[in-house]
């Protein structure tokens, strides 16, 4: 039976243009898009000629093409359920990361890598399944290497990630790739084991716990001692307060003394000094005195020395001192030498019988 023309025709050009398109997809692209989380990666005659970042491309040539690197992070889980560790114990090992491809910025890791390594560049499952190998390689070396607490309980955990982040870097720095992000979310133990661990544990809680009351009873006794450390220390230095205060007040006291000593000898000292100068006074007034009086009796001493040197001048000073003693309403009598003289009062009567106006020329004796 044979096929209609017009249908032969249709398959006929079908193919045609499958041959085209085969034949212009080898040798020419158009527009071709690098997307923003890609790099282009550009072919001409099997060889890379360039590598680009995202935008839109146009080449023709011999065998041109145009190949497309992801550049988002591939995410990857590895278990191993039974590893070995150095003391022949088995656990199990959970590992997760992320996976990342070379950039625009390493344009020569691709060019370098790609011959042997295309696939995991171009395919998200190919490039897993190499790093999850990788990585069961990793765990073996660091579990294999530490014994089963240092590799499970406490801080051993962070020390087995950063190995096991370690190893797979440098295991995939050989096909260009970069890890990330590594983490070790779980340890798998078997039911023996776990309890043998839990076991381990509670006997080290107990041991701690033990160990821990032994130092809460050591703290409290040390804690008491240097409360009554504390207060003897208290005491001796209240004792010694006081008796530095008693000293000072001592010291005060003698001070105080001694500065009353120093003013009564000081006023004693002014006392003596006032009585001194008193004295010094006393002895200037008197020499100023004895003075005065010398001048003083100059005058009657010099008169006496006159006097004594002429004795008719005194007899003639007495008489003349006598003369101007007299007044006229004066008596005088004069009697003999060695005889009492007889005194007549005047008064009713009495008629006076002594002449006391005697002629001027009648010469008396007294």
């Amino acid at each position: 039976m044979r096929l209609p023309n017009f249908i032969v025709t249709i398959l006929v050009v079908l193919v045609v243009l499958a041959v085209v398109a085969f034949i212009a997809t080898r040798f020419v692209y158009f527009l071709a898009p690098v997307e923003q989380n890609e790099v282009g990666v550009q072919f001409r005659n099997g060889q890379i000629v360039n590598v680009v970042g995202p935008g839109l491309y146009t080449d023709a040539g011999l065998y041109v093409e145009l190949k497309r690197v992801g550049q988002t992070a591939i995410p990857f889980q590895v278990e191993d359920a039974e590893i070995i560790t150095s003391d022949k114990q088995r656990v199990g090992v959970i590992v997760t990361g992320d996976i990342f491809r070379p950039t625009i910025a390493q344009p020569d890791l691709l060019r370098n890598n790609w011959a042997s390594y295309s696939d995991i560049y171009l395919s998200d499952d190919a490039a897993k399944n190499r790093v999850e190998a990788l990585a069961r390689q990793a765990m073996k070396v660091c579990v294999g290497q530490r014994t089963f607490e240092n590799n499970v309980i406490g801080t051993a955990r962070d020390e087995l990630r950063n190995c096991i982040d370690t190893e797979l870097s440098r295991l995939s720095e050989n096909y260009a790739l970069q890890i990330n992000n590594v983490t070790v979310p779980n340890i798998i133990l078997g039911p023996e084991v776990q309890a043998l661990l839990d076991a381990i544990t509670k006997s080290r809680l107990e041991t701690e716990k033990a160990n821990q009351d032994k130092l809460r009873a050591e703290a409290q006794a040390l804690a008491e001692q240097a409360k009554q450390r504390g207060e003897v220390a208290v005491a001796q230095a209240r004792i010694q307060e006081e008796a530095k205060q008693q000293t000072v007040l001592a010291q005060l006291e003698q001070e105080k003394l001694a500065a009353q000593k120093a003013v009564i000898e000081t006023q004693k000292g002014n006392d003596l000094f006032a009585a001194q100068k008193d004295l010094e006074i006393f002895r200037a007034t008197a020499g100023a005195a004895a003075e005065k009086a010398k001048a003083d009796l100059a005058q009657n001493t010099a008169l006496a020395n006159l006097y004594a040197s002429f004795p008719a001048y005194v007899q003639l000073l007495i008489a003349q001192a006598n003369a101007n003693a007299l007044k006229a309403t004066d008596k005088i009598i004069f009697t003999p030498e060695g005889t009492t003289p007889t005194i007549v009062l005047p008064g009713p009567g009495v008629v006076p019988t002594v002449n006391t106006n005697p002629p001027s020329n009648t010469n008396a004796a007294p």
